[in-house]
């Protein structure tokens, strides 16, 4: 059985904070989402043109990190196949009534502790009023505020094991391995795609000693114009600005790395430069004389992108 199409995108996130009512104005104000709803001491968000109630969670935490994320199958028979999968590998939890009304969803942590679910049945934000665009094929109206993010694009977690994690995803889960960092000593980096995108989600190796943390997650602009004036809008508001704008090597994604409030690192990318539509592709293997020469146009990576992660250690102490 071919299982590389079982999935259908990344669906959402939920990020932990310890500042929730300053992450929810980073992501509403900066960013421009709009809140669909809130619950207790969660918020549910999402982009103008994400088709689902939500992409994004925040929850207030005592530290930083990813609370689970999740993926859509494509069809409620692709999800029953993943299913049978994972309760192989005895990394299944079990099924759960998923919240916001989208129905039943599948609990699972990957090989380095990641919590994720699997879903099917879902809960389609249907836009009212002042909320629809002019635009009928557009999801909701355009928001006219900050960096007008689209769309949920990707997520970058870290995990000790690359080629654990790889193995999993590929030989349980399904994707297809568009890029790969690959050392003298083993992987570095695995970058997986489930649809014609060049990447839903990438591992790369994690040096702390901690389970289960985050790199990264990312939202996509129409054009790479907008990146450049978002970083205008991340001077001019005091968001820290980590690296970029600047093009990445690896997947040709013209990115700025942010941190919100609460300390999680936030990627905004004009992130569809490549799609994959060859059926007979092959994976592209970066080495380690080749990743040592920067980013597309020489810009260094800076240290704190291999050092940082959430929660850091301190957060935990």
């Amino acid at each position: 059985m071919n299982i590389t199409w079982e999935l259908a995108h990344l669906a959402h996130v939920e990020l932990l904070t310890p500042k929730l009512d300053e992450s929810i104005r980073f992501f509403t104000e900066i960013l421009g989402m709009y809140i669909t709803e809130t619950d207790g001491d969660s918020a549910y968000l999402r982009a103008y043109d994400d088709y689902e109630h939500h992409s994004l969670k925040l929850t207030a935490h005592k530290h930083s990190g990813i609370g689970h994320f999740a993926w859509r199958s494509r069809s409620r028979e692709s999800l029953e196949s993943r299913v049978k999968a994972i309760e192989a590998t005895g990394l299944g939890i079990g099924w759960i009534d998923h919240e916001c009304g989208y129905g039943k969803a599948y609990r699972f942590r990957y090989p380095d502790g990641h919590l994720c679910e699997i879903y099917f049945d879902t809960h389609k934000y249907k836009a009212e009023g002042d909320m629809r665009s002019a635009l009928k094929n557009t999801n909701s109206k355009y928001p006219a505020r900050g960096v007008n993010v689209r769309r949920i694009d990707h997520l970058n977690l870290l995990a000790k094991d690359i080629r654990a994690f790889a193995d999993f995803q590929f030989g349980v889960l399904g994707g297809r391995n568009t890029e790969r960092i690959e050392f003298e000593d083993g992987p570095k980096g695995v970058w997986v795609s489930v649809n014609n995108k060049s990447y839903d989600l990438a591992i790369t190796e994690d040096h702390s000693g901690l389970n289960g943390r985050l790199h990264h997650l990312t939202f996509a602009t129409n054009s790479r114009e907008e990146i450049l004036i978002a970083a205008d809008i991340a001077l001019e508001n005091g968001v820290f600005i980590e690296t970029g704008p600047h093009k990445h090597a690896i997947q040709q994604t013209f990115f700025l790395y942010l941190y919100e409030p609460g300390g999680n690192r936030i990627e905004v990318a004009n992130a569809s430069a490549r799609l994959i539509l060859d059926p007979d592709y092959e994976t592209v293997v970066w080495n380690k004389e080749e990743r040592m020469k920067g980013q597309a146009w020489g810009l260094k990576t800076v240290e704190s992108f291999h050092t940082r992660g959430n929660p850091m250690p301190e957060e935990l102490i």
